[in-house]
């Protein structure tokens, strides 16, 4: 990436209707973001469908415990 060659900010840009720290409050409680292939993405068109498919996994996986694994640790 290029860096400009001035430090000043281009005349078309209007952030005179922002608001500083408007998602600073979520951020602070924490919010990871997760970027769906796009057909998976067709699969599940929302966060709760996202989150239940997970959860439904997640439940699975504590039944029938982990793979025992093949590899020896050094």
């Amino acid at each position: 990436m290029k860096k400009a060659e001035s430090d000043e900010m281009r005349a078309h840009y209007d952030f005179s209707a922002g608001v500083r720290g408007k998602y600073a409050a979520r951020l602070a409680k924490g919010a990871n973001v997760v970027v769906l292939d796009r057909d998976v993405a067709k699969v599940f068109r929302t966060s709760k469908a996202v989150n239940d498919a997970l959860r439904v996994l997640a439940e699975a996986g504590k039944r029938h415990g982990r793979p025992k694994s093949s590899r020896k640790s050094a």
